[in-house]
């Protein structure tokens, strides 16, 4: 228990130096690869953000992994995310990558099936739609559980006001 609070100058030197170094490669690789680096978009997008968090931590605290490591590592990281990126624009990879938006709520009618699907709760639901300042069911349009895990409102107070078709394209329902 005594080591928890030990530290040489040395060491100390090391984490910030490499701290540093961890940190300018990060912002060098996002910079080359895009914003989507920390988007959270689908779910590759969210693996890329846990991958990049572990390896900047394990390269500063750990003695078993030096600067040039975690640096080969974030960059093997980014090249995989970057390669996604571009093979996800056909549709069968898209399908394995994705998940797919799910409609929780058409119109003002519930879709009890997708909640149960998506793991959501009518309190839940209730809590977005209080968010997206609906106050009245019938304002509503569409809820969908977007593949990102956000739960989008689509509502208007105009009952004239159609939900076009084209916003709904590649939600499950």
């Amino acid at each position: 228990m005594i080591k928890w609070f030990e530290a040489s100058t040395t060491s100390i030197v090391a984490i910030i130096l490499t701290a540093i170094g961890i940190y300018a490669a990060t912002i060098i690789f996002t910079r080359l690869a895009g914003k989507r680096s920390f988007s959270k978009m689908s779910s590759f997008d969210f693996a890329m953000t846990v991958a990049i968090g572990s390896i900047i931590a394990t390269t500063v605290l750990s003695k078993s992994v030096s600067l040039v490591q975690g640096v080969v590592g974030l960059a093997a990281v980014y090249i995989l995310q970057i390669s996604v990126a571009m093979v996800r624009r056909f549709k069968i990879v898209q399908t394995l990558i994705d998940n797919e938006p799910l409609l929780l709520m058409d119109g003002q009618h519930i879709l009890y099936e997708n909640l149960k699907k998506a793991r959501v709760t009518e309190t839940d639901l209730r809590s977005k739609l209080r968010e997206a300042n609906v106050l009245e069911l019938s304002q509503v349009r569409a809820v969908i559980f977007e593949s990102t895990g956000d739960i989008a409102v689509l509502h208007s107070k105009d009952e004239d006001v159609k939900l076009e078709e084209w916003l709904l394209e590649g939600v499950e329902r």
